[in-house]
């Protein structure tokens, strides 16, 4: 079975959004970081404060298959490809090498691709 990271980088807002319609699409677990968005315009200062964007980056290791299927309903559900409305980025990474992954999500996994066919 061959699996993909699918990442998500959202406003922390969205970060129950995004695992909710991860999970309905197939999803198991998740690993969630927090950073902050440095973008190329200039960020508003409020008494000497610079105001940044607080993001959560999610992160679904996934069989190649479902993790399609979720990539393009978090792409229409955040509606990313929009300029005015940008509720974050959706990607994916091939992985080559993976240990320790659990064998109840890959069981999981399995069934929901024999579901799919």
């Amino acid at each position: 079975m061959q699996f993909i990271i699918l990442g998500a980088i959202v406003p922390n807002s969205q970060e129950e959004n995004v695992i909710e319609i991860a999970k309905k699409t197939g999803a198991g677990s998740v690993t969630i970081l927090h950073g902050k968005n440095i973008g190329l315009k200039e960020k508003k200062i409020f008494f000497g404060l610079t105001l940044e964007e607080n993001v959560s980056i999610l992160l679904f290791i996934l069989p190649k298959k479902i993790s399609t299927i979720i990539f393009k309903a978090l792409k229409q559900e955040l509606n990313v490809d929009v300029k005015e409305d940008k509720n974050g980025i959706v990607f994916t990474l091939p992985l080559t090498h993976l240990a320790g992954l659990d064998i109840d999500e890959i069981e999981l996994f399995e069934e929901e691709i024999k579901n799919e066919l």
